[in-house]
C-alpha cells in the first residue's frame, strides 16, 4: 500500500506559527514530503505568505494585507501570538522558493481569493516560479476555478488542484481540465468516503486538508489519497505508520 504524501499545511503549524520560515524549516526537519502556503498581494504588488484577508489573528498588526505595503507588512510581529511562538518576521514567497530549491520537497501554493486584485496574484505566481526556475517542485491551488485556469493559462507546466469545500457540479469525479488534482476538505470524504475512487477513476488523485484526527489520517491512508495535509507532519507521521502495523 502507498502512503499519503504529507504536506505541511502552512508549515508544521501545530508546533510553531504559521506561515513563518521555522514553521517550515520545523517541518523539513520533520521529514515531509511537501509544504503548503497561502498567498497575497501586498499593496505594492509583492507576494506575502499569510492566509487571512487582515492580520489581526496572526500578527500584532491591525488592517487589510492588500492596503499594506510591503514595507508596513514588515513592521509586524508574525510568532509571538502563537502558544509556541517567538518574535518572526513577514515571510514573503521569494524565501519560501529558496528554501525548497535543491530538494525533493514539493511547495503547494494556494492564491486567496476574492482579492482586490482579482487575477494578478496568479500572474505575479507565474513570475515568481519563471524567475527560480521551479515549476516542477510547484503545485497552484485555489478554491476559486476563475483563478485555476488563469493559473493555468499562464503557467502550463505546473500542476494544480481545485480545492472543494463541497462536492456540488464535482460530486461524480470529473473535474475541469485545468485542474490536475481535486482537492476536497477531509470533512467531504468522511460524508462520502467513494468520492476518492471515482475522482481517480476520472484521472484525478485527491489532495486532502486538513488531516490531524488519527481517524481522519486512518481514512486517508485506506481510501488511498494521495497527498495528505496536515498541521503536525512528525505526529501524522507516527499515526500513519502505527496504524498501518496494524
Amino acid at each position: 500500500m502507498q502512503l499519503p504524501s504529507l504536506v505541511a499545511h502552512r508549515g508544521a503549524s501545530t508546533d510553531r506559527p504559521e506561515h513563518t520560515i521555522g514553521a517550515y524549516e520545523l517541518a523539513l526537519e520533520e521529514g515531509a514530503d511537501g509544504l503548503e502556503c497561502d498567498i497575497r498581494l501586498s499593496r505594492d504588488g509583492e507576494i506575502v505568505c499569510v492566509h487571512d484577508r487582515t492580520l489581526s489573528r496572526t500578527s500584532n498588526g491591525r488592517g487589510t494585507v492588500s492596503a499594506l505595503s510591503l514595507e508596513q507588512l514588515k513592521a509586524y510581529d508574525y510568532g509571538s501570538w502563537h502558544r509556541h511562538g517567538q518574535p518572526a518576521g513577514l515571510l514573503v514567497l521569494d524565501e519560501l522558493l529558496e528554501l525548497v530549491k535543491g530538494t525533493n520537497v514539493q511547495l503547494f501554493v494556494e492564491t486567496k481569493h476574492p482579492v482586490r486584485y482579482r487575477n494578478d496574484v496568479e500572474r505575479k505566481l507565474a513570475e515568481a516560479l519563471r524567475r527560480h526556475r521551479l515549476d516542477a517542485q510547484i503545485v497552484m491551488m485555489s478554491f476559486s476555478p476563475t483563478a485555476v485556469k488563469a493559473f493555468r493559462d499562464l503557467a502550463p507546466d505546473v500542476r494544480t488542484v481545485l480545492l472543494l469545500d463541497r462536492l456540488g457540479r464535482y460530486r461524480g469525479g470529473a473535474l475541469p481540465s485545468f485542474a490536475d488534482y481535486t482537492g476536497p476538505g477531509v470533512h467531504l470524504l468522511r460524508n462520502d468516503p467513494g468520492y476518492v475512487d471515482r475522482a481517480r477513476k476520472a484521472g484525478h488523485e485527491t489532495y486532502v486538508w486538513t488531516v490531524d484526527s488519527a481517524e481522519d489520517i486512518a481514512l486517508c491512508r485506506d481510501l488511498g489519497v494521495r497527498y495528505l495535509a496536515t498541521n503536525a507532519p512528525a505526529n501524522t507521521r507516527r499515526l500513519l505508520t502505527a496504524n498501518l502495523a496494524t
